[in-house]
């Protein structure tokens, strides 16, 4: 067994492991990434079909105009300048529409034309379409590290914590259509009737400020935060899957992989599900309460998605995403879908390249889908480094989900089948296979108003030198995981010393 040393070993090269890891290398600390897979980036992966670049997680990004909240935290990590972008339709960044109903209704950029928008199209309600507005920044103003302030990061305002995006929505407005197009792009947080108003708040906040693309996918996110990791003298290490660990006296002292090796360090950071990281810990190894707790929180729902590549020059470029419902009422409810109601709801988007014309080149379809449809073959595994088909009973699944996306499609865009070139699609044991996640679960775990501090996670363990960073902790998405990470790394650096050191950073860039 080879044995290698680092001061941090984190162990999964998603977003927020490559963030925990270049704030260490920027502070001086020798860091060691391990990946299990031959891509990094976990949800940040892209992945090519019929020579056409799809992504895995990263559909679109908020904040990252000059001065915003995510622009600011790529800033300090010296990401932002190199990244490729496109800037989403100002007007209608995201469209809400349902069946039996010809408007495109529109979530707009900047929250002047947010509700300018809609109020053109329910001018009754600009009075709670403002109210809406407000509450919205004023609930993100109350999460510190949201905004690069100091501050708890566990938050004791139980009202806070305890409203219901939905109760709150019904409480602006009777007009049932309104309710459905604030929340019509609930897919973010797979959002349903207990769902906490901060996640929503916190979710919708940045793409509401500014909505943008990844040209040619967001895998290129992990590779600048790897090239930035490895010019501090980090190494960002693929093929290296960590089947176990080493304890000295009770003290957890190393990682050891599939291949061999042995990776020592002083502190660990796991950025892979906490479930996983505790089973491969041992159980004699932490309390069983805590244990029990961990094991108990309940995962978000799974996806099923469909990739079309779209033949040349027959599907126009939409420069927004588009969330379908059957009615207003599936907003809440599509995730309790019946084998013959399904989809009751979905997300379209559509890939950019570099040198956008007028047309498509793919199109993601991604809809909700429980483990349970797929957990026949859930002993079963299957990614690019480890291949093993599932049988032709699974295929069979698929294609049947795909005949019925395409006539759901349809619905709102005629013909759709006769620009398809080629058709691919993913499965929950997909994202459980590929990214590591609890029954393939979209966004880690549910954050419940009725029980709000179940679901929180504090990165510290009940080890005293392993720590856990992602979106089950904290928040999801790319601004979420990035605060996770910089949550973790405070743990072990101090917060108020962290979050200073990245405003003065930002100030030597003069950003405010």
């Amino acid at each position: 067994m080879k044995e290698h040393t680092s001061d941090i070993v984190i162990i999964g090269s998603g977003l927020g492991g490559l963030v925990s890891a270049l704030i260490f290398a920027k502070e001086g600390y020798s860091v060691s990434v391990l990946e299990k897979n031959n891509q990094f980036g976990g949800n940040l992966q892209t992945f090519v079909r019929d020579k056409s670049i799809f992504d895995t997680g990263v559909h679109y990004i908020g904040g990252l105009a000059e001065g915003e909240n995510l622009y600011q935290y790529f800033k300090y990590l010296g990401i932002m300048d190199d990244l490729k972008l496109q800037q989403m339709d100002v007007d209608k960044y995201d469209v809400i529409s349902f069946d039996d109903d010809t408007i495109n209704y529109p979530h707009a950029q900047g929250y002047d034309n947010f509700i300018e928008q809609l109020s053109r199209l329910f001018p009754e309600e600009r009075t709670a379409i403002e109210t809406y507005c407000n509450k919205i920044k004023e609930t993100c103003n109350s999460f510190p590290l949201y905004n690069l302030k100091i501050g708890d990061a566990y938050y004791g305002e139980t009202d806070l914590l305890s409203l219901k995006v939905k109760d709150y929505i019904e409480s602006l407005t009777e007009n049932k259509k309104l309710r459905a197009v604030l929340v019509g792009s609930n897919f973010l947080y797979a959002g349903e009737d207990n769902t906490p108003f901060y996640v929503h708040a916190l979710s919708i906040n940045s793409y509401i400020q500014s909505s943008w693309r990844c040209v040619n996918g967001g895998s290129q996110i992990s590779k600048y935060l790897i090239k930035k990791i490895r010019s501090f003298g980090g190494q960002v290490l693929k093929y290296k899957e960590v089947v176990d660990f080493g304890f000295d006296q009770g003290k957890l002292v190393s990682a050891k992989t599939k291949d061999g090796n042995e990776y020592f360090g002083t502190q660990f950071i796991s950025n892979i599900e906490p479930k996983h990281t505790l089973k491969m810990i041992g159980e004699n190894k932490m309390r069983k309460a805590y244990t029990k707790r961990i094991e108990s929180i309940k995962s978000v729902i799974s996806a099923f998605s469909v990739y079309f590549v779209f033949k040349p020059e027959t599907f126009k470029y939409i420069n927004n995403n588009h969330y379908h419902f059957k009615d207003v009422n599936r907003v809440w409810d599509a995730q309790n879908y019946t084998e013959a109601s399904w989809p009751e709801g979905y997300m379209l988007s559509v890939g950019a390249k570099k040198n956008q014309t007028k047309w498509a080149e793919n199109m993601t379809f991604i809809t909700y889908m429980r483990y349970d449809e797929v957990e026949e073959w859930a002993d079963t595994y299957n990614t690019v480094s480890e291949k093993e088909e599932r049988g032709e009973a699974y295929e069979a699944f698929k294609r049947r989900k795909v005949a019925s996306v395409i006539t759901e499609i349809e619905k709102k865009f005629p013909d759709f089948r006769a620009c398809i070139k080629s058709v691919h699609s993913s499965t929950p044991l997909s994202y459980r296979d590929y990214i590591g996640v609890n029954e393939g679960s979209m966004y880690g775990y549910v954050k419940d108003a009725e029980s709000p501090m179940t679901s929180f996670l504090s990165p510290r363990t009940k080890l005293k030198n392993l720590f856990f960073t992602g979106q089950s902790i904290n928040m999801h998405g790319i601004l979420g995981v990035t605060i996770s990470a910089v949550l973790t790394c405070s743990e072990m650096l101090g917060r108020e010393y962290l979050i200073e050191n990245i405003n003065k950073e930002l100030e030597k860039l003069n950003i405010k």
